[in-house]
This record gives C-alpha cells, structure tokens and sequence, in this order.
C-alpha cells in the first residue's frame, strides 16, 4: 500500500482538531483537580499507612497491609463504579467529581505508602539512635531528621504516582466528569472523527505530562545539592 493512497485527513483532521481545541481543552480544570486532589489525599493517607506498616504493633502492621495489597489488587475503574453507580444502593451518594477524587485518594495512598515505606526503611537505623541517644522524642526524630532524608529518595517515585495519575484521570469520564477525555468524547461522536479526538487528547495529555516532569528534574536537583 502506497503512503500516498492513505487518507490522512482521517487519522487527524488539523482543522477539526484546531475548532474543537477550546472546548476539549476546557476539562483541563477537572484533570488538574482530580490528579492533584488524588495525589494530596493519597499522599497524607499513604504517610499515614507507612508509618502503620513500619508499626510493632502487630494488628495495625497487618490491617494497613490488607488495605494496601486489596488497593493495589483493584482496578481503579472499578473502585470509581462501586463509588458512584454502587454505594447509592446502601444509600451513600457521591457527586462524580468527589467520587472521582475519593477513587484516586485511596487507590494512590496504597502506591504512595509503599514509596514512602522503603524510603523510611532506607535511612540507616543509626539516625534513629544517634537522635534519641541526644533526648529527641521518637516524633521529633521523625519529624526533623528521618523525613527530611526520605523525601530526597521518595521525590522520584512519587512524581511517577503524579504522572500516573494524571493520565489516570481520563477514567473519571466513566463516571461522567466532564474533563479532557469525555469533553473529546464528546466532539468526537459530533464530528463523527474519534480518531482526531483521542490524538488531540494524547498530545494535550503529553504536554501535561511533559511539564510535571520539569518540574520533577527540579525538585530533584534541589534535593540533591541539599
């Protein structure tokens, strides 16, 4: 098959793609709102279910274990269907973009709590005794000299749970949010050309993508000359 003979205007419209670009590029509120929400919640939750996984008390260890390998083990399209087509059955009521938020926050804090786990685990112990041989309560040792080191190592792999997420997000146009995706969804279906739509959508979500990575280098320069 000669190249000349495919028809390209059907891979992607450029002039479908440049009318429509305002409209698709309006759910960006909702992408950003749903991944940095995710990432928030799942980030103060996942700290918390570290420090319960590194904890000698022998039920809260093994509860924050289940809780991870069950979040981990679970597609997060249907952990979003159970929050908002299936609680209404036992009467618990979700808007989608809460639902959407909720879905991301619990499925993330299982990935974010392992990252923030083995970066904990991978200070020496030695920082721990050389604080509480100087008087320093367990919390303050955590607080002042443990967490400072391990966010220098976690900064890497949690940027990868951001990335993951934004691109994540686009699920939430299962449950009707209306962001980038469902908006493409949308103009798609219009312009009878889902192929444009869904190449419009992988560039704008690259671009995203590519900007948080920026970011990432930076935080990680920083770190590393501290």
């Amino acid at each position: 098959m000669d190249v000349t003979d495919v028809k390209w205007e059907y891979i992607f419209n450029l002039e479908i793609a440049i009318n429509n670009f305002g409209y698709v590029f309006s759910g960006i509120g909702y992408t950003l709102l749903i991944s940095g929400m995710g990432f928030l919640f799942g980030l103060i939750w996942g700290f918390v279910l570290a420090l319960l996984r590194t904890s000698r008390f022998f039920f809260l260890n093994k509860l924050a274990t289940l809780y991870i390998s069950f979040m981990r083990g679970t597609p997060t399209l249907v952990l979003l269907f159970l929050l908002y087509f299936g609680f209404p059955f036992i009467g618990v009521y979700f808007d989608a973009v809460p639902a959407a938020i909720l879905g991301f926050s619990l499925s993330s804090s299982a990935y974010i709590a392992e990252i923030i786990r083995s970066a904990l685990e991978a200070i020496d112990k030695g920082q721990w005794e050389a604080g509480m041989s100087l008087g320093l309560p367990r919390g303050k040792v955590l607080r002042k000299i443990i967490v400072p080191q391990a966010l220098r190592i976690a900064v890497p792999p949690l940027s990868n749970v951001i990335l993951d997420l934004v691109k994540s997000s686009a699920l939430a146009a299962m449950i009707t949010v209306p962001d980038i995706f469902q908006n493409a969804k949308i103009v798609g279906g219009r312009e009878n050309d889902y192929m444009t739509m869904y190449i419009l959508v992988a560039l704008i979500y690259w671009a995203i993508c590519s900007l948080y990575e920026v970011l990432q280098g930076k935080l990680e320069k920083q770190f590393s000359s501290y």
